[in-house]
């Protein structure tokens, strides 16, 4: 298995969630401390962690239609979810829609301009263990 991809994927998709947090803090003047960049970002980031885990991420981290999509439609509504009732800060609508458009686009954008980098390397490229069902589709599990 190449470790690389599936590190590499795995760090994009928390930038992501960090990107997030980030912009969301800076926006509403929060304080700036790792304290607080932490507090916001942990229902995310267990969201990422359980989107991952549902997605089998590992199989095909750069794949965008499958893995990013899944990943994405996890991480929102636990996240969100663990938000709204783990912390203070709750979950308005108007910071649902944000945190949805904002994770959809870089979860699964990332991937899809990754996809030019990925595809020429031969059959499966896009999968970390090099397996392919050869018409695009997933090679079953062995």
């Amino acid at each position: 298995m190449r470790f690389v991809p599936i590190a590499v994927a795995a760090v994009l998709d928390l930038l992501c969630v960090g990107a997030f947090v980030a912009v969301g803090r800076a926006s509403h003047d929060e304080a700036a401390g790792i304290a607080g960049f932490l507090g916001t970002a942990w229902p995310f980031a267990a969201g990422l962690a359980a989107g991952w885990l549902v997605a089998r991420a590992w199989r095909s981290p750069m794949r965008a239609v499958w893995t990013g999509v899944l990943v994405w439609v996890v991480t929102v509504p636990l996240g969100l979810a663990l938000r709204a009732f783990l912390t203070q800060d709750g979950a308005p609508l108007s910071f649902a829609i944000v945190t949805t458009v904002f994770l959809g686009a870089s979860m699964v954008g990332w991937r899809e301009l990754a996809r030019p980098f990925t595809m020429g390397r031969g059959k499966g490229a896009d999968r970390a263990d090099g397996r392919s069902g050869g018409n695009g589709e997933e090679a079953p599990a062995s």
